[in-house]
């Protein structure tokens, strides 16, 4: 591969230095485990008043160390938490909670505009969260349990026009990771679809 003109020491160590370069890559990629990935895909179908005059600023939520983060939440007992094995959600779980919450409101038609931070619109009112619940709880019989705390503040003055917990549970049929999955999505859709409908009455 390399020609030996400065003796055969040079040419021997050239050569291990490119089979390391080569090889580094595909000793990380061996490593990296390999796990079951998922997306929240419920689309839920909003029902409320029309504030097309209004536009929405959605921060991503905030959340405890253990839910923010890829991992899928089991909770084993009141205080004991593992995360599913071998599964992760696409993306951080606060990530995907604001990519839902903006994806219904733009959905629903009834507000002016909607975005998240660094884009660049005139905004009315943010809708600020924070992720309390996002697990399959296992205590008793397999329950999915979503709760978001929500508050509408103006931005305009930086006041609370409003705020409110949102909770919901779906029950868990089977014991895989899509059943756990299936669950969560239902109960989480059920939550954004209570949000956004609070939000357009409240503004």
């Amino acid at each position: 591969m390399f020609p030996d003109v400065n003796g055969t020491g040079k040419s021997r160590f050239l050569r291990a230095l490119a089979l390391l370069l080569v090889a580094a890559p595909l000793g990380a990629c061996a490593g990296k485990p390999n796990n079951d990935t998922y997306s929240l895909s419920s689309v839920p179908t909003i029902e409320g008043p029309a504030a097309t005059s209004k536009q929405i600023l959605v921060p991503e939520p905030t959340a405890l160390k253990a839910l923010d983060s890829d991992q899928i939440v089991i909770r084993l007992s009141g205080s004991e938490l593992q995360y599913l094995a071998k599964s992760q959600w696409g993306d951080r779980l606060p990530r995907m909670v604001q990519s839902k919450l903006v994806q219904a409101f733009e959905n629903s038609g009834k507000v002016g505009g909607v975005g998240k931070p660094g884009e660049g619109l005139a905004i009315d009112y943010q809708v600020v969260t924070e992720i309390r619940s996002f697990e399959v709880d296992t205590t008793g019989s397999r329950t999915a349990v979503v709760e978001i705390f929500a508050k509408i503040v103006n931005d305009r003055n930086g006041t609370v026009r409003a705020q409110k917990a949102f909770r919901a549970t779906v029950p868990v049929s089977g014991t895989g990771a899509p059943a756990y999955i299936k669950g969560l999505d239902g109960a989480g859709a059920k939550v954004v679809a209570d949000i956004v409908r609070w939000t357009l009455t409240a503004i």
